[in-house]
């Protein structure tokens, strides 16, 4: 689980975005590559993928398509709480099924998005792990019925 960090206090130079633009188009390009897309060094790519990478900035993974890998369910859960929401969430984000958990302003105090593989599944979750945790007053389930579009290339455009 992501920890909260600090923002930022300096924006990241045009070069950076660069790179990052191109690792967002194709996680797995060559230092190589990139070194020519942006007009450095492949040492200096190098170096700066690691520096954008170890200080949170970026993280190169495998998405996968939750349906393709047998989680036929998919759902952002609403949830009000009562009392500390920060131990909520921290009790929450312990749960496996939960791929995303965010505190929100609004009319929910966290979303949780959950992938699960069955119907059952998402009813145990909901039911029993989510509403168990004491601060959890009310839960609002949201399935997925389609998904129409899921990007990864904000924050460089």
């Amino acid at each position: 689980m992501n920890e909260r960090r600090p923002v930022p206090t300096t924006a990241l130079d045009e070069t950076s975005k660069r790179i990052i633009a191109e690792l967002q188009v194709d996680g797995r390009r060559s230092y190589a590559a990139i070194s020519k897309a942006v007009g450095l060094s492949e040492a200096a790519v190098r170096q700066r993928v690691q520096r954008l990478t170890d200080t949170g900035v970026i993280q190169i993974v495998a998405v996968t398509d939750p349906r393709e890998v047998g989680f036929a369910r998919q759902a952002m859960v609403g949830i009000t709480v009562d009392g500390d929401l920060e131990a909520a969430a921290e009790q929450l984000a312990k749960i496996d099924e939960i791929d995303y958990l965010v505190i929100t302003a609004g009319r929910f105090d966290l979303l949780a998005e959950i992938v699960c593989e069955s119907d059952d599944q998402l009813l145990d979750l909901i039911s029993d792990r989510i509403r168990s945790v004491p601060q959890v007053r009310t839960t609002e389930s949201f399935v997925y019925l389609n998904l129409r579009k899921q990007t990864y290339a904000w924050g460089v455009h």
